[in-house]
């Protein structure tokens, strides 16, 4: 069973994760692009799309630290610091996407003037953290302190 829970577990890190890093790191360059060129209709449906994907894969996402928590209590690591970190900086990361990435780009999907742009460079950074964020429960997982596999 710990076996098909991991694997699950992983497959929606994959599957979720994956693409609302990649669509919320696209996000505020097209913010930009909208602003300098104000009737393409191209670049707002991108928007659009791209703020589309963060939303709906954030909802998707909760699979992987519901599968997460029934795998450790499966292999018995529920209480193991690095496991510990990992699930404060997945809170962490899933507060930040909900509580400041996914409302910016809300409000930007119709962009213009300097505000836009302004605002577009800060949910650059806040991007840039919430990627950073994962990169390091990613690692985390993977070298797990104290892990018995000897690797």
């Amino acid at each position: 069973m710990n076996k098909f829970l991991l694997s699950v577990h992983v497959l929606a890190a994959i599957i979720a994760i994956g693409p609302v890093t990649v669509a919320a790191s696209m996000f505020p360059p097209y913010v930009r692009k909208a602003v300098a060129e104000p009737g393409d209709q191209k670049v707002g449906a991108v928007l659009a799309m791209l703020h589309r994907i963060c939303r709906g894969y954030a909802a998707v996402g909760i699979v992987v630290p519901v599968f997460g928590v029934a795998t450790a209590i499966g292999l018995g690591v529920l209480t193991d610091a690095w496991l510990i970190v990992s699930m404060v900086l997945t809170a962490a990361a899933a507060a930040v996407l909900l509580g400041r990435i996914l409302p910016v780009q809300e409000r930007l999907l119709a962009p213009e003037g300097d505000t836009a742009v302004r605002q577009s460079r800060q949910l650059g950074m806040t991007v840039g953290v919430f990627n950073l964020l994962w990169a390091v429960v990613v690692v985390l997982m993977i070298v797990r302190p104290g892990s018995t596999t000897g690797v």
